[in-house]
């Protein structure tokens, strides 16, 4: 059986979401079997901006836009995206801020629609003016949070940041008095892109997700990117829905896989190898949504071309894992099985304590403040988060990570997270330089070398190691 890709009808959305909204075209995509594949793409031109949305939405895929802003209005230096305007200088994005509404009215016209809404993809931790102009423009869904675009992007404080979010939160809520129904997905689940354990991004993820609801959004996404290991990641996943349907039953919600965000393959057919398995990840887990990369990762941005090319991959490859027979059906029996909010049961679940270590986090965040405005910069001055490898100045800095020899991301010191007594930590060797570039490229080379080898070694997918080889996937007829 193949899964159709047509686009869902809005009306088949579930609860009072109104028809246009970001939220009901996922859910109505979900609830009729069908993956929401999305590309990232940004171009400061408005007509390659245009053709961008037009491919994307032309792709054989059940697809949503994306329209991502340039480094300088990330930053809210509006002169100097003005100026390189002004020069002919191409940007890294689209700088939405800087052009007149008009103009972005003119690149969305005919191509956003109810069967194909468009998300505003930014990086910034003073997100107001983008929030305000795409507001202006006829969009309403966005994402990012207080914590993933702030620790990672540059020297602000969090409680500058958390002040920002909280005025955008509350800009975009407003829009509901009008009918609208915004949507924000949650970037915590992508925490620096790898070398994060799950447990971590699983519970930045939540966090965010209920700072949004607190500030008033009722429809939001949580997201989770793929790691370093598909047994892990499968379990880290089970363990965000776990808690979102615990923390945020009245919210809309739904959850969205970001394709690895770390060292790509170089070779063509291992980087597709990659892609092809978060895609099957995400089927596998019930999330509804993921962003792909393409082929080009590794050495250029991607043409629209490759875009749309890796949507249709990723299309493929999710139709295959939902006829495979491993992916969530409607609620039946089973003890070792869990059940989402819309009854699809899931099992058996692994469980090597991510979500004893994610709620655990979770709950010392909550007993700070129940108002996470306040709670989310002491948790990161007291240390109770503390994200391994990041420099910014109000991360502790005092945790560490390492890859196993089975290739899963572990803990190998906590600082003062509260996860002592559920975290074995291994007593590893001082990471020295080359070791964290090799923990680095592990998956680059993992999945090049699948690439290259069609041993038998290699073809299982189950084994929570190694995708299968592009041999066995047409043996398998996948």
């Amino acid at each position: 059986m193949t899964v159709p890709t047509r686009r869902p009808t809005p009306a088949t959305a579930a609860g009072s979401l109104p028809p246009g909204s970001f939220g009901a075209f996922v859910s109505a995509a979900r609830a009729a079997g069908r993956l929401v594949v999305q590309p990232r793409m940004g171009m400061s031109d408005p007509r390659a901006m245009r053709a961008g949305l037009a491919a994307t939405r032309a792709a054989d895929a059940t697809t949503v836009g994306t329209i991502t802003i340039d480094s300088y209005t990330r930053v809210g230096d509006q002169a100097a995206a003005r100026r390189a305007l002004a020069d002919g200088v191409p940007l890294n994005g689209y700088p939405l801020v800087t052009y007149d509404t008009a103009v972005t009215r003119s690149v969305l016209d005919g191509i956003q629609d109810h069967t194909f809404p468009v998300q505003v993809r930014h990086g910034s931790a003073a997100p107001q003016d983008i929030v305000a102009a795409l507001l202006l423009a006829g969009l309403d869904a966005t994402e990012g949070g207080p914590v993933s675009y702030c620790l990672p992007y540059g020297r602000t404080p969090l409680t500058a940041s958390v002040e920002n979010w909280a005025r955008t939160c509350e800009l975009l809520a407003r829009t509901r008095d009008h009918g609208a129904e915004p949507h924000l997905e949650t970037f915590g689940g992508c925490m620096m892109g790898q070398l994060c354990p799950p447990s971590l991004l699983v519970a930045l993820s939540v966090l965010e997700a209920l700072f949004f609801a607190q500030h008033g959004l009722r429809s939001v996404s949580l997201s989770y990117a793929q790691q370093t290991d598909p047994a892990q990641d499968e379990e880290a996943l089970h363990a965000l829905r776990r808690l979102a349907d615990v923390l945020l039953p009245d919210v809309d919600r739904h959850i969205v896989v970001y394709t690895y965000m770390g060292v790509y393959p170089r070779t063509p057919d291992g980087a597709r190898l990659l892609l092809e398995e978060s895609a099957r990840l995400a089927v596998r887990t019930g999330a509804a949504r993921l962003i792909v990369k393409t082929a080009a990762e590794a050495h250029r941005i991607p043409t629209v071309r490759e875009n749309a090319e890796a949507l249709e991959a990723a299309a493929r490859a999710a139709e295959a894992e939902a006829a495979s027979g491993r992916v969530p059906e409607v609620h039946g029996s089973g003890r070792a099985s869990e059940v989402d909010a819309s009854g699809r049961a899931f099992g058996p679940v692994p469980d090597t304590g991510i979500h004893a270590e994610a709620s655990a986090l979770v709950q010392a965040v909550l007993e700070i403040s129940p108002d996470l405005g306040r709670a989310l910069p002491l948790a990161f001055e007291r240390g109770y988060l503390d994200v391994p490898f990041c420099l910014h100045p109000d991360n502790a800095q005092r945790t560490r990570s390492y890859l196993d020899t089975d290739g899963r991301l572990r803990w190998s010191a906590i600082g003062s997270m509260p996860l002592g007594g559920i975290v074995e930590l291994a007593h590893e060797p001082r990471l020295t330089s080359s070791g964290l570039l090799g923990a680095l490229r592990h998956v680059e080379q993992r999945f090049d070398a699948a690439a290259l080898d069609p041993s038998p070694a290699h073809r299982s997918l189950d084994d929570g190691h190694r995708p299968p080889t592009r041999a066995a996937l047409h043996e398998e007829g996948r």
